[in-house]
């Protein structure tokens, strides 16, 4: 700027000399023509001249004043660009050509801490990254940073104290630059926050329980999916984000789809909750959605946020709730017993059976929605106001009391109970009040206080008298006499209470005592509580009580008829001697029931006398029980693998098997250390490792087979079944529709309904039911009917059969005629010859597992089975 200034003022003095050059020149001549004409004086000539030097003094003060206010100008116009320049955000720098540094801002000096009195006019700018790299805020080559095409045009540099900052820079046509520099921590902070905080609520969204899905309204392609959506659809993300619904959902499911998202974008308040149907395979699966209009600054629509889940079991389990509801109110009306249900606010009724009315003598229709007062007398009304104000202090307490109440034969006796049902706050809410008769209960009660010392069914005396009996005997034969205690249980005892139920099985059992009665020619007899019974008898030991053992068994081999039912049972029978195996009656007891546990463990309707090394057994089974709860500590169980076919066709599956390899015993038997961790309760721990450890390797399978695990009926009594479940499969990611629970009708013996509901709460999960060991109990059929099963196992004890008797032929065939009107896939276990295959393929037996098959074996060996490069084979094609 400065250089083209003063080329101005050059070329502008110098037209103003030329200009008064020629005019000199010009006025010059005319004076010598005039001299020469008119012959003047050298007076005029020294006038003119003097005129001359006049203009050219007042041309040349003019050029000065005029370049003086140029450079006036000059001096304003830097000092506002250089005002304005060192009051930006940004440092600049400007370099010329030579590469010195012209011009840099106050923010620059700033933000690598330089000042201007270190700085020099036209300073090279290499020096001035020399004095940066200095204060620690250059860490390059200053040389090579100022060569062009050796750094970089836009990057970020970050400096010793921790601040980083942007640089831009921009060549100049003369070849110099101009740079930019930008503090820019606080963006790379925020820029890091926000990278953060996308990848928490990715991580939160992902993790949601429930379906998730964001699609772009303008074009209806999904943005988001999370993995319980991906779970859902079956569909891998990428093949859902950047799709439309008609690409991921069959044309009728799409178009109930969006419909579904047309209604709620046109809702008034964009957020619509609706069920939608859609098909998943071969199924139909009912969606409950909530669908929410996201929209822009401008308040226009812009996303379609959806959160969905399956509820199709849910729907099912509702209007199963109401069928139990009605259920429940029609048993209610049945109970042999008056029940009325007032509300504690103001003492009306709002439920009463049908024996509350007749004990109130009014219909339902009179009492619901009145009080007492309404329709009662007055005293009555006030001391049934009294004593409900009584039980609504209690909060929650049974007040009972007994009182007589006349009838038409005479008075009778009734139990009134009442209490308080509590709300959420602990504050009374409703009070319920049962009346009943209990008349006939006491007097029978009177009738059996002289009862104590006997068995109400059989009238044998019972433990109390048996120990009391026993406490005699042995004071009478000390020093002296011996004599024996024998414990006796009965063989499949409980099989005919549940066939036949627990009327059959009373009456049986007073048979039983008739019969040991006789057989025990004057020995003493008790039933010591279910079906086992204690004896005394003396003489000599341990013939006599061996003797006497062995006449029970022979008595009860003739087959019992009761209400017209064939019955067959055994006994089984421990004895302990007097004095050689205790002197007191606890100690006789429990002898004579370890004796009786070891002759079951040998073989039903045996007899055992007790031995001292018994002691050292039970020892060695409670240190085995010990390293059985460290060997799943320390590492020692296993995972083998039964593969599972259909016939026709390849492996479908694999049941997995718990193996035991004990540092010193070697493999233990499963059928030593299953039955011990049942008994113990380490069922429930071992059994979540083994759920564990087969979902975690079936999710690593290539192949999506389906993956059988066992659940002992223990597991079912203890801890949360459904979330455990529920868990392991997010942990390990296997798909809920390839993991099959495989339980016996042990599970559901016991706590019938608490064992349904879990049943039905893990089919919910989408994991699969198997019925094991079918037909080996006696109420299977009962079950298949309680509950959809989605496998039917035929126990092996029936296809290892085949060929040995008609029998078990025609139970395979009736139970695979029965999985097909069912519906339900059968399996069937131990197969082990092509007879038996050829069998069952001839019987349309649907699916089929055992050692012919291939045998339980590390899942190494069946790893081209499940897709992975390498195997050994070990497993027979079916056909």
């Amino acid at each position: 700027m400065q250089d083209w200034i003063v080329r101005y003022e050059r070329s502008l003095a110098g037209l103003v000399t030329c200009i008064g050059a020629s005019v000199w020149f010009s006025s010059a001549a005319h004076a010598f023509d005039l001299a020469r004409s008119y012959t003047l004086t050298i007076w005029e000539l020294i006038a003119a001249a003097g005129i001359l030097a006049a203009f050219f003094v007042s041309v040349l003060i003019w050029i000065y004043s005029a370049h003086r206010r140029l450079k006036l100008r000059q001096r304003r116009r830097a000092k506002f660009a250089s005002s304005a320049l060192n009051n930006m955000p940004h440092g600049i720098v400007m370099v010329d050509a030579r590469r010195r540094m012209v011009f840099c801002n106050d923010r620059y000096l700033e933000i690598y801490r330089l000042s201007r009195s270190e700085l020099r006019n036209r300073m090279p700018f290499s020096e001035v990254l020399a004095l940066r790299k200095a204060r620690g805020t250059f860490d390059g080559d200053p040389y090579v940073e100022a060569r062009p095409g050796e750094a970089p045009d836009n990057y970020i540099r970050d400096i010793d104290d921790g601040r980083a900052i942007k640089v831009s820079r921009r060549w100049l046509p003369g070849g110099g630059f101009i740079t930019v520099h930008e503090d820019f921590s606080e963006q790379r902070t925020l820029s890091r926050q926000l990278a953060t905080t996308k990848s928490f609520l990715e991580s939160v969204i992902d993790n949601i329980p429930v379906c998730v899905a964001v699609k772009n309204i303008d074009d209806g392609r999904y943005v988001l999916a999370n993995r319980a959506f991906e779970q859902f659809s079956r569909f891998a993300r990428r093949k859902i984000v950047g799709h439309r619904a008609e690409e991921i959902f069959t044309p009728q499911s799409a178009k109930a789809v969006v419909q579904a998202d047309e209604e709620a974008i046109a809702s008034p308040s964009g957020d619509l909750s609706m069920e939608v149907v859609v098909e998943r395979g071969s199924q139909r699966r009912v969606l409950g959605a909530r669908r929410v209009v996201a929209r822009d600054e401008t308040g226009d629509p812009k996303f379609l946020i959806t959160l969905f889940e399956d509820v199709t079991e849910q729907r099912g389990l509702s209007k199963e709730v109401e069928e139990t509801k009605k259920f429940l109110e029609l048993v209610l009306d049945h109970i042999p017993t008056s029940v009325a249900v007032k509300r504690v606010d103001d003492r009306k009724y709002v439920l009463v059976n049908r024996h509350a009315e007749k004990f109130m003598g009014r219909s339902r229709q009179q009492m619901i929605g009145q009080r007492i007062e309404n329709f009662d007398s007055k005293d009555r009304a006030t001391f049934i106001n009294h004593r409900d104000s009584t039980a609504i202090r209690m909060k929650g307490e049974v007040i009972s009391e007994e009182y007589p109440v006349p009838s038409e034969a005479g008075l009778r006796l009734y139990m009134s109970r009442r209490v308080a049902i509590l709300d959420d706050k602990g504050e009374p809410q409703y009070l319920i009040q049962t009346n009943e008769d209990v008349t006939d209960r006491r007097q029978t009660e009177s009738r059996m206080a002289h009862m104590a010392y006997h068995d109400g069914l059989t009238d044998l005396p019972n433990r109390v008298a048996f120990v009391q009996a026993l406490s005699q005997m042995i004071d009478a034969c000390a020093g002296s006499d011996e004599f024996a205690v024998l414990s006796i249980d009965l063989d499949r005892f409980k099989e005919v209470n549940d066939v036949f139920g627990h009327e059959v099985g009373d009456k049986l059992l007073v048979e039983v005592s008739r019969r040991i009665q006789l057989a025990a020619q004057g020995a003493v007899v008790a039933r010591l509580g279910g079906d086992e019974f204690g004896l005394i008898i003396d003489g000599v030991q341990p013939a006599a009580g061996k003797a006497l053992a062995e006449r029970l068994i022979e008595t009860m081999q003739t087959e019992f008829v009761i209400d017209q039912k064939i019955i067959h049972i055994g006994v089984t029978a421990g004895v302990a001697l007097f004095p050689h195996n205790g002197s007191v009656p606890a100690a006789l007891l429990a002898n004579a029931d370890v004796a009786l546990f070891r002759a079951k463990a040998q073989a039903r309707g045996s007899v055992c006398v007790f031995e001292a090394e018994m002691d050292q057994q039970i020892r060695d089974r409670r240190a085995m029980h010990h390293e059985l709860s460290q060997a799943i500590k320390n590492g020692e169980l296993t995972l083998n693998y039964q593969p599972l076919a259909k016939i026709g066709k390849d492996v479908v599956g694999f049941e997995a098997l718990v193996r035991w390899n004990h540092p010193t015993r070697g493999m233990v038997s499963p059928g030593v250390f299953i039955p011990l961790a049942e008994e113990s309760g380490l069922i429930v721990e071992m059994g979540q490792w083994i759920l564990q450890a087969a979902c975690r390797e079936a999710a690593s399978w290539p192949r999506p087979l389906q993956i059988a695990v066992n659940l002992s009926p223990v597991q079912f009594l203890h801890g949360d079944l459904v979330s455990l479940v529920h868990s392991i499969l997010l942990e390990t990611g296997l798909s809920p529709g390839r993991l099959e629970l495989e339980i016996t009708e042990g599970v559901l013996i016991g706590d019938f309904d608490r064992s349904l509901a879990l049943l039905r709460r893990l089919k919910a999960l989408g994991v699969r039911i198997a019925m094991d060991d079918f037909g080996s109990g006696y109420s299977s059929l009962s079950y298949l009917q309680s509950f959809p099963f989605d496998k039917i196992k035929i126990d092996r004890e029936f296809v290892m059969n085949l060929g040995r008797n008609a029998q078990s032929a025609a139970i395979i065939r009736a139970v695979i005629g029965l999985g097909h009107g069912l519906d339900v896939p059968i399996v069937a276990e131990g197969v082990e010859t092509q007879e038996q295959l050829a069998f069952l393929a001839s019987e349309s037996c649907d699916q089929v597992q055992g050692y012919f098959i291939g045998k339980p074996a590390p899942i190494q060996q069946y790893a081209e089975l499940v897709g992975h490069s390498r195997g050994t084979g070990g497993i027979r094609r079916i056909s």
